[in-house]
């Protein structure tokens, strides 16, 4: 590789963009006694471009915690969002929460790059993907 490459590489940004979110699942269950992680549907995980071991992060809408974890995905249809580890300290059965996964874009894609927003109803199920969050939308529930 030539010495101009080099440089023309090292001088490209990236920036952390949400790729895809789950919003507002309701947790089903927390285990504190298991290694870590969060246990998905895998419908839920599959509507929004996830896979297992992915990283991700974590909002409880109820109590304000934030936490970093991975993936493991629960049974297709079940409605399942289990918190466990210790994360299962930072969030309650009955929370609302959001999951989010992120992933590096170069500048130039910004502009072209939209996420998956997955909202889900009262037992965890699909309501609708879209791929665009309008600011001051308030989603019930």
């Amino acid at each position: 590789m030539k010495q101009e490459e080099v440089r023309n590489m090292s001088q490209i940004v990236y920036r952390q963009m949400l790729r895809a979110k789950v919003h507002r699942p309701t947790v089903t269950r927390t285990e504190v006694d298991y290694e870590g992680s969060l246990t998905l549907d895998a419908d839920l995980m599959r509507a929004a471009g996830m896979v297992p071991y992915e990283r991700i992060d974590v909002y409880d809408c109820d109590n304000g915690s934030r936490f970093s974890t991975y993936l493991i995905e629960g049974a297709a249809g079940s409605g399942e969002v289990c918190v466990n580890g210790a994360a299962a300290h930072l969030a309650t059965t009955g929370h609302r929460i959001i999951i989010a996964a992120y992933c590096s874009i170069p500048e130039e894609q910004i502009a072209s790059h939209r996420p998956t927003i997955v909202l889900v109803d009262t037992k965890n199920r699909i309501k609708s993907t879209s791929h665009k969050i309008v600011a001051g939308t308030v989603v019930p529930g």
